[in-house]
């Protein structure tokens, strides 16, 4: 993995990831831009203990442009975007209608491809590999920043889901403070711990494991499975079997095997209802915190909102009222499914 680091016209960074050094990474953004203007504000409320960022000049970001108007595709003669490069392979830049900046934190944006029509299923091994080391890169760099309590690298898909922009891409957000879900993870890491003794991610994995109906595939190295208590009509989560913190702690095995069974869970996601459109999912990588995540582990956890061909799952009454999920789909049976879909 080669890198190099440039700037935009308004100043926000920008790194292209090649697979090889040789690449013209030189071409300059030649837009107008006013500095980005963003102040973000943390707010805690007191009746949770949850920290909510107020980001209100995201009201006015760009919403799903025709495809010869997208922000990150290549730039063209006469259609400048946010990437200066008449071609590219991966590239991450900050973004320019940050949830997250300052004190507040850091929001990036992750083009997995040029290809617009494209997606991460589509890609080849070669640049899904590319995209983990990008990954791993940025999570390094960012949890080294003074400030950053965690690094989030996620993938939203599907106007389903509420994403802007179609061309594949991916965010990365540096938090800086607790998330509401890693908390969770932690106090139930440490009840655990209390409890039996054991670190609760290992044990969750081995009885995944040895339940097999809940299994969706597996190889030397990963695992991916069906949570007992899924929250999502499909949801699976990928576990490497060696418990690490995050995506810096993989060793070169583990990183050579991820992009074929990922490529592979998407792959059946986007077979399973039969339909001509991919499934929309969040991916979401979970990693510790830089500081007192030491008993939590390293792993993907990959949704969709699709309970049926022509139904969506969406967060009503009790979920949103009351953080109380109800799963439409059996957890075996969705394992079993896209068992099926492989």
């Amino acid at each position: 993995m080669h890198r190099t680091v440039t700037h935009l016209a308004d100043g926000r960074e920008l790194v292209y990831y090649d697979s090889a050094p040789g690449r013209d990474r030189g071409a300059v953004d030649l837009r107008r831009l006013d500095p980005v203007e963003s102040s973000p504000e943390l707010r805690r409320d007191p009746a949770t203990g949850d920290w909510v960022a107020i980001a209100a000049h995201r009201q006015s970001r760009t919403h799903r442009p025709p495809a010869d108007a997208c922000p990150l595709c290549p730039s063209r003669e006469g259609r400048p975007s946010e990437i200066p490069a008449a071609d590219y392979e991966v590239a991450v830049f900050e973004n320019r209608f940050p949830s997250l900046s300052g004190a507040a934190g850091r929001c990036e944006v992750v083009c997995f491809t040029p290809e617009h029509d494209s997606g991460f299923a589509g890609l080849t091994p070669a640049r899904a590999r590319l995209v983990l080391d990008a990954w791993t890169d940025r999570t390094a760099e960012l949890s080294a920043r003074p400030g950053v309590h965690q690094v989030y690298c996620f993938e939203n898909r599907g106007a389903e889901i509420g994403v802007t922009l179609p061309h594949p891409h991916g965010q990365i957000y540096a938090f800086s403070t607790p998330t509401p879900r890693t908390a969770k993870h932690l106090a139930a890491a440490a009840a655990h711990r209390a409890a039996t003794g054991r670190n609760l991610f290992e044990d969750l994995l081995a009885e995944a494991r040895a339940a097999t109906g809940r299994v969706v595939l597996a190889g030397e190295h990963w695992t991916a499975f069906v949570p007992y208590a899924a929250r999502w009509p499909y949801e699976v989560h990928l576990y490497p079997h060696r418990r690490t913190a995050d995506l810096t702690g993989l060793t070169e095995a583990e990183r050579a095997e991820f992009p074929g069974l990922y490529l592979d869970l998407l792959r059946r996601f986007d077979r399973l209802f039969g339909l001509a459109e991919p499934t929309p999912y969040v991916s979401a990588w979970h990693q510790a915190p830089t500081a007192g995540g030491g008993e939590l582990a390293l792993h993907l956890e990959l949704f969709t909102v699709r309970r049926a061909a022509d139904k969506l799952k969406y967060l009503a009454g009790t979920e949103s009222g009351m953080e109380a999920f109800m799963n439409d789909v059996a957890p075996e049976a969705a394992a079993g499914r896209l068992r099926e879909a492989g």
